[in-house]
């Protein structure tokens, strides 16, 4: 066959996945001195230099061998992290993932032709679920086009994850389930499961080889709705879902036990493609103010969403919509690209369903009745109770700095993430008067099954560039030098890690290693440097560009003192998910935003002074 024909062939979702080269592991002598540079903002002369000593006799002695074990490990293994990372990031977490892992996001449609408006949450629910049925359909027929950086492609894998996914708790370490198929591998599941007032219900989304129209769900959406209205909440067994894992897998062992038949509704739940919660709440929200929206999705009703799915599409009372995730099986980016698809597709099509109005006659929804006892409402009960009292704890704002966005950045010369991490430091050294240890995701993508990697943006020049801002001597020319070389300094690390030259997810590497040979935990982890500077998961800010798209993503703080900060970035303004714990007195979201804001306007002045 020649070029041109091969050329002219669509490509495959998936076509790339056996040409992607294996994720490196890379010299450790450049991952310690790279962790070296990334831990001195925080220590003093002393501290420095016992650290300094702390990894030389890592590197010589025992690191040397880790090393060597890491390298044997990733000669069998084309990633030679994937299981580590999630066994140990996500599935032997005991906390309760729902509120502390899992990945909300409000969405945008209220911006165009979905403004909150009562009245219109079952007529649009049923669009939105028809469009991201054919999203489904386009992974499920490979016909979703394969993501690139340029022309390289990236590791689709996680697109496996979004659809018929679900985690099961374990008393020592959960497990994904996964029942998804392409259709060249065979029959998967087509049901969805739809949950209000704390009852659950589940019907086919296909019928006679067709999925259903959006007026054929709107129908089935009616339905459900009308059997909950005006009738007794449900007993709420999703609430459980939202518990310590370890209590969470004793109950639903328990709930086992008590009827064969509820590992039935487990099982149709786990196995459903993904969850339609009918919420009625009404957080209304506006393009320039999320806040409410995005706090719903993240903290609302545990009675209506099933926690350890991979997708929950939550659909409110007042016609606004956003999505709750469990973040184990996959990365924000796929859900990013897929709520992309619905934005732009509900745009084309003006909020309004476009094809025909037949309805066929398609079985009705069942309900799914778990049989409890005692026990087991006393186990919802301390669920709901303990979801309520740590999501009463979370301070959310989600605003959009409109000033300026993507275009006035770009005109003078600097990277639009660059500049948001930047203001962010700035922001936090106003408020704190100190450095604070920062985790930025990359994605190593490009790499066979690769998934992120750390990228920490406070660095030492970071640091000198905050200090030179509020040094009321520091002159202008300097405090433009010290911000373009934090600038380059930002860039140069984030295009090594996503290179698979970060250092982070090494040391990581050879932690378990140690751990699995039942070594002693070496120095170099057990240092106070290693968690200050945020090793560990000891992230004062856990943050991530959401991407330069309408999509917005929003999590909770990594540590008690910290604060979860997301953002996307437009052409005319920057968006910006900020979390923090109120019981902790030190941080309020409030004020970190409108110190992000005043920090972006200082430094467009500092980069605008720079062309005189």
């Amino acid at each position: 066959m020649d070029n041109n024909v091969s050329e002219s062939l669509p490509e495959r979702t998936f076509q790339y996945q056996s040409s992607l080269p294996p994720l490196p592991v890379p010299p450790l002598e450049k991952s310690l001195s790279k962790y070296l540079d990334a831990v001195q903002p925080f220590a003093s002369e002393e501290e420095f230099k016992a650290t300094v000593d702390i990894v030389r006799t890592f590197q010589e002695g025992v690191g040397k061998e880790l090393h060597q074990k890491l390298l044997q490990r990733a000669k069998t293994k084309k990633n030679w992290l994937e299981e580590w990372w999630l066994d140990a990031g996500y599935l032997e977490v005991r906390i309760p993932t729902q509120l502390n892992m899992n990945i909300g996001g409000p969405g945008p449609y209220l911006e165009h032709w979905w403004p909150p408006e009562e009245g219109t949450q079952l007529q649009r629910a049923s669009i939105s679920t028809w469009h991201i049925l054919q999203y489904w359909n386009l992974i499920r027929t490979e016909r979703l086009n394969p993501q690139k950086s340029g022309k390289i492609p990236l590791d689709m894998d996680q697109f496996r994850m979004l659809f018929s996914t679900c985690k099961v708790p374990g008393v020592e370490q959960d497990t994904i389930r996964n029942y998804f198929k392409t259709e060249r591998e065979g029959p998967c599941p087509s049901h969805l499961v739809v949950m209000c007032r704390g009852r659950i219900f589940t019907f086919d989304a296909v019928c006679d080889g067709q999925i259903l129209s959006a007026p054929e769900l709107l129908r089935q959406l009616s339905y459900v709705k009308e059997c909950c209205d005006g009738e007794p909440e449900g007993d709420g067994v999703a609430a459980l879902t939202s518990e310590e894992r370890t209590r969470w897998a004793l109950a639903r062992e328990h709930l086992i036990n008590i009827d064969p038949h509820n590992d039935t509704i487990l099982e149709t739940i786990q196995s459903s493609l993904f969850v339609i919660s009918l919420d009625e709440a009404k957080p209304y929200s506006t393009p320039e103010n999320y806040t409410n929206l995005t706090m719903e999705v993240l903290t609302g009703n545990p009675t209506i969403r099933w926690g350890d799915k991979s997708y929950n599409s939550i659909s409110f009372a007042d016609g606004t919509f956003g999505s709750n995730s469990d973040h184990a099986p996959y990365d924000g980016m796929v859900l990013v690209s897929m709520n992309w698809y619905l934005d732009q597709q509900i745009k084309v099509a003006e909020g309004k369903w476009r094809g025909s109005d037949a309805v066929r006659s398609v079985p009705r929804p069942e309900e799914l009745v778990f049989t409890v006892n005692e026990e087991i409402l006393r186990d919802i009960n301390h669920a709901k109770r303990q979801y309520l009292e740590s999501t009463q704890d979370l301070q959310m704002v989600c605003y959009a700095f409109t000033a300026f966005g993507k275009a006035a950045i770009k005109q003078k010369k600097l990277h639009p993430d660059t500049f948001v991490q930047l203001a962010k430091q700035l922001a936090y050294h106003k408020m704190h008067k100190r450095p604070g240890s920062c985790y930025e995701t990359a994605t190593t993508r490009t790499f066979y099954h690769g998934r992120t990697e750390t990228m920490r943006p406070c660095t030492q020049e970071s640091v000198n560039w905050c200090k030179a801002m509020m040094d009321p001597t520091c002159d202008v020319d300097a405090k433009r030098k010290a911000m373009l070389l934090a600038a380059l300094k930002h860039k140069t690390l984030m295009a090594e890690a996503e290179k698979g030259g970060g250092f982070d997810r090494h040391l990581f590497g050879l932690y378990l290693i140690a751990k699995e040979e039942g070594r002693p935990i070496p120095d170099l982890f057990v240092d106070p440097l290693y968690a200050k500077s945020g090793g560990g998961g000891n992230f004062v800010l856990s943050t991530s560009l959401v991407g330069y798209t309408t999509i917005l993503g929003a999590v909770a703080p990594m540590v008690h003192h910290g604060y979860g900060f997301f953002y996307r970035i437009r052409d005319d303004r920057i968006v910006v998910s900020i979390s923090a714990w109120k019981s902790c007195r030190e941080t309020d979201a409030a004020s970190l935003f409108n110190n992000f804001s005043s920090s972006l306007h200082e430094m467009l002045v500092l980069a605008t002074t720079s062309q005189l």
